[in-house]
């Protein structure tokens, strides 16, 4: 499998309300040159978590360690930008298997499902909602059900609904990528070519 396989997860989260985040934000262009999937959590948000030197921002969210977890809390239009699956890689490298947004950007939604990451669209209202109740307790715990399509914040009970695709919901549910979907389905696939009117 590629991908960790993605069901129900219950973690706390990390709150980043600031709308408009674009991928460069996310993982700037300087870091791109490596091909392979590994190490780019360490320069995510990089721009925004260090100094010039190199020492950790203080006042930068992920620097604070109150703040811990899988899930990811963005503000609106989130992954905007160039389409950079670097970005998707970065977010995944780092920990987070899930974000939360009112808005993704259509590109960035489909490269973090890609690489077995759970994009959560919700309401500006409730993603509001979840702002305050990990404001009011940074331990606060977000329950994401993927089977049954469900976000809860569990200390309120609040819940709700959201979409997905249903190819990717099951490729995420078995931690495929495109490519383990195809292998997965290669004794149907050798079927229908044997069975084809234009196999010779």
């Amino acid at each position: 499998m590629a991908y960790d396989k993605f069901t129900v997860l219950k973690s706390t989260a990390v709150p980043l309300p600031i709308e408009n985040v674009d991928t460069d934000q996310i993982i700037p262009a300087r870091f791109l040159k490596a091909t392979e999937r590994k190490g780019f959590g360490d320069n995510l948000f990089r721009d925004w978590r260090y100094q010039d030197d190199g020492s950790p921002k203080r006042d930068f969210i992920l620097n604070n360690p109150l703040y811990q977890g899988k899930i990811l809390v963005g503000g609106r239009n989130f992954g905007s930008g160039s389409s950079r699956e670097h970005a998707a890689w970065a977010i995944y490298d780092y920990g987070f298997r899930c974000v939360i947004s009112s808005f993704f950007a259509d590109i960035f939604k489909n490269n973090s499902m890609n690489v077995g990451i759970l994009p959560v669209q919700v309401s500006g209202e409730f993603l509001e909602k979840i702002f305050r109740a990990i404001e009011a307790d940074p331990h606060t715990e977000l329950e994401v059900d993927l089977p049954s399509q469900k976000l809860t914040i569990l200390a309120t009970g609040e819940h709700v609904s959201f979409e997905i695709n249903a190819y990717k919901k099951n490729n995420l549910i078995n931690g495929y990528d495109d490519i383990d979907y195809l292998q997965a389905m290669k004794t149907e696939i050798a079927s229908f070519a044997a069975n084809s009117i234009y196999s010779l």
